[in-house]
């Protein structure tokens, strides 16, 4: 019922503004054109003005009422020089904003038609025309290349003690790969790949793969170098840490990199925050079919003890791809990108191995 009473609210509205409208018309005619249109010109000179009031009231109310709900505060390093380029930008665009706006509707209030008074034809100026060419070209410059140089550094080499955690991208969710004890992660090929026990197509003859780590989730730790190395099984993806200010596009075959540092653990953030069910989230920033909206994870920064003790916990991959060679194994579950099993000794290791081999 409330809702055909506000439909019938704003037609009603509409009968009223056009029968208004074509009263004036109808006294413009009795008037006059022209007293008509000098009547008109006085009346939208002055609610230029009071526009232009309002919307600088409006803009400095919204920039008051939302200013720290806008981002937050960045949870890594490099979002601190992101931000700060990001409140730069913010600066000079609502100056020339302010300033352009003022002039705008000052001038339509000011120069509007009067008894006597002609436009200037002013068609060229060469001094003001490279004076608003050059200035924000300048301007512009100097913040693209701060940009540029934010941008070159997280996606440069990342510090030889970065932890390395591999991101794949595939319709609807994100497969999170860790290097176990040795830290190094195993080499993978697309035809391996098999949704049943190999999500991301590990080549099990490379003796690196026996104790890499598949999760649905990112686990990262505080105040430690984090390298991802992001790919996409499918279409193009794009990882989004929104609360770390980065973003990087998943694009298949072509592996993309970029680091990053943790400045808070979740437990922290939840009490920045002041609300207990905080998580942080790595979204998926590229449209990439029917199921983009449900293509999301957590991710848990912990410290470097919590971090070991849940790696510790978790079932390695080979062992899932191979629970007969592994005694005690639990079966494979359908979904491999969270499963649970126990790891594979060196002795099961060689006959998995041997088996392959002979398969091949």
């Amino acid at each position: 019922m409330s809702g055909y009473l506000a439909v019938f609210v704003v037609v009603l509205i509409f009968v009223v503004i056009f029968q208004i409208a074509k009263a004036s018309e109808y006294v413009s005619i009795l008037k006059g054109e022209k007293k008509s249109r000098e009547q008109s010109n006085r009346i939208n000179g002055f609610l230029m003005i009071v526009f232009l009031v309002l919307g600088l009231i409006g803009v400095w109310w919204c920039h008051d009422l939302l200013e720290g709900r806008m981002l937050g505060e960045s949870a890594s390093v490099q979002g601190d020089g992101i931000d700060q380029l990001i409140r730069v930008t913010f600066i000079i665009t609502m100056v020339v904003f302010v300033i352009t706006q003022i002039l705008l509707f000052w001038f339509a209030f000011k120069y509007q038609e009067k008894e006597g008074k002609t436009a200037f034809y002013f068609p060229h100026n060469n001094k003001l025309e490279v004076i608003w060419t050059v200035i924000p070209a300048i301007v512009l410059t100097v913040l693209v290349a701060f940009g540029i140089r934010h941008w070159l550094r997280i996606t440069s080499e990342a510090p030889k003690d970065a932890m390395v955690v591999e991101v794949t991208g595939k319709q609807f969710n994100w497969i999170v790969r860790y290097p176990g004890k040795d830290g190094q992660l195993g080499r993978k090929n697309f035809r391996n790949v098999n949704n049943e026990d190999n999500p991301v197509g590990q080549d099990w003859t490379d003796n690196l793969n026996q104790d890499d780590v598949i999760s649905p989730d990112l686990h990262v730790v505080v105040g430690k170098n984090v390298k991802l190395i992001i790919g996409s099984r499918d279409v193009v993806h794009d990882v989004g840490l929104p609360h770390f200010r980065l973003k990087m596009d998943a694009v298949p075959g072509i592996p993309t990199t970029l680091w990053f540092t943790p400045k808070f653990t979740t437990a922290e953030m939840k009490k920045r925050t002041g609300n207990p069910d905080f998580v942080y989230e790595l979204s998926c920033d590229q449209m990439c079919g029917s199921g983009h909206y449900s293509m999301k994870a957590n991710i848990i920064v912990e410290t470097q003890e919590e971090y070991d003790k849940w790696l510790a916990a978790q079932p390695t991959q080979y062992a899932q791809a191979h629970p007969a060679a592994t005694p005690g194994a639990a079966p494979a579950a359908k979904d491999s990108t969270a499963t649970a099993a126990v790891p594979a000794d060196s002795a099961s290791v060689k006959v998995a191995q041997a088996e392959t081999a002979a398969k091949h």
